[in-house]
């Protein structure tokens, strides 16, 4: 494959959909969604290839849940799509304006990125995300997703190509390195001259590799160790619903909890409650304090060095007993609290204290951490969790995958 030839189309493709209205950007979107229903035989049919692929090579449960598409998972995607479609196109909108004092009118006024490049592991829906979300906003993509979804993902390549030529819109728009080879990862992240953001997704092994060869700005997300803490003023009964969402919803998730801090004045108590609740369900890994009160856990082990380090996406919880929110917080300074954090109290200086301490890109107060999704947030798909400080923080909808321009407009005005 030659990179440099699809950075080029892509940048051509760029450039008309920057300029397209928001009618012919919708029509495109309508026409996925339907394609992707119309075609379903065929998608699940590559889906099930990468399936059967994936458990010949040893894939754990949780990878191939990641992995997995099915008539429920497909009919959820194109629905994703039509919601982006009612969602408000930033594009062309004005963060703010003024009048200066020599009569200009100053604006600054929102415009697509150009063109993004994504590098993503196990997750088919995250091919129709990134285009949806990039088309909506006018950017064109270059996607290069893991060897387990390369049957599923040039099914749907080919299908978001179809409903973009039948919308009248240049297919280069969305393209897909069909290849595996690392060389051709390390030659996108070098390709500057035509791609203006990298956006991986995946492990922090994945992240650390972008940000470390890319000569494109590169925004990191999608890892990080999820914790929940209950203090000792909380609901036990109503935080352990919580933690058990949190846990085991969708444990694959990368919102999906981590590590449970729980208050030593409470663990006592809640703790077996929560082997009780949690056995033949979750394994638990914890440290001494906390395995003396789960004895009755079934699945319980030692915690031993990198375990409060591990983001699990697995039925696995490492629980340590704190002596409070302070403890917690210090915690989870250590251990990469980055991405979605909760904090299950009914003490209004406990929470404040530890929204304004916890540095992640969600907080939670008595709420589960598994809320950090662009359609739950209201912004329809994501096209990544942004853990990094700068651009975009949480899940990037629409308005983050924009940048701005300043527009001025005077009456033949000339600086004095």
């Amino acid at each position: 494959m030659d990179l440099t030839n699809m950075g080029k189309a892509a940048k051509d493709a760029a450039f008309v959909l920057a300029t397209a209205s928001t009618a012919q950007k919708n029509q495109a979107l309508a026409i996925i969604a339907d394609e992707l229903e119309a075609n379903s035989a065929a998608i699940l049919a590559a889906n099930e290839k990468d399936i059967e692929l994936g458990r010949q090579a040893g894939l754990t449960d949780a990878l191939l849940d990641r992995l997995l598409l099915n008539e429920a998972r497909l009919a959820g995607i194109a629905n994703d799509v039509r919601n982006v479609i009612s969602l408000n196109d930033p594009v062309g909108s004005e963060i703010d304006s003024k009048v200066l004092e020599n009569g200009m009118s100053l604006s600054r006024r929102r415009v697509p990125l150009g063109v993004v490049g994504v590098i993503y592991e196990a997750r088919p829906n995250v091919t129709i995300d990134i285009a949806a979300l990039c088309l909506k906003t006018g950017n064109a993509s270059i996607l290069r997703g893991g060897k387990e979804t390369f049957f599923s993902n040039m099914e749907l390549v080919k299908v978001i190509q179809v409903a973009l030529d039948k919308a009248g819109l240049p297919a280069a728009s969305v393209q897909y390195i069909e290849k595996p080879d690392r060389e051709l990862v390390s030659q996108l992240l070098k390709l500057d001259d035509y791609v203006d953001m990298i956006i991986p997704r995946g492990g922090a092994g994945l992240h650390k590799m972008c940000k470390e060869n890319s000569t494109i700005p590169v925004i990191i997300g999608g890892f990080g160790i999820s914790h929940i803490f209950v203090d000792q003023t909380a609901d036990l009964v109503k935080s352990l619903d919580v933690v058990e969402n949190a846990k085991a919803q969708r444990p694959s998730a990368c919102n999906a909890l981590d590590t449970l801090l729980v208050d030593e004045k409470v663990a006592a108590e809640f703790l077996p409650m929560l082997a009780e609740r949690l056995n033949g369900k979750v394994a638990l890994v914890a440290e001494p304090k906390a395995k003396a009160l789960l004895g009755n856990a079934q699945d319980l082990r030692d915690a031993v060095e990198g375990d409060f380090d591990t983001e699990w996406l697995s039925y696995t919880l490492g629980v340590k007993v704190v002596a409070d929110v302070a403890e917690a917080i210090d915690h989870m300074r250590v251990h990469n609290a980055s991405h979605s954090d909760a904090i299950m109290t009914n003490s209004l200086e406990n929470a404040e204290r530890f929204i304004n301490s916890v540095g992640s890109a969600a907080v939670y107060v008595n709420a589960s951490t598994r809320f950090t999704d662009g359609a739950q947030f209201g912004l329809g798909a994501e096209v990544a969790v942004s853990t990094q400080k700068l651009h975009a923080r949480g899940p990037m909808g629409l308005e983050e995958l924009t940048s701005y321009k300043w527009v001025g407009k005077a009456n033949y005005l000339a600086r004095s």
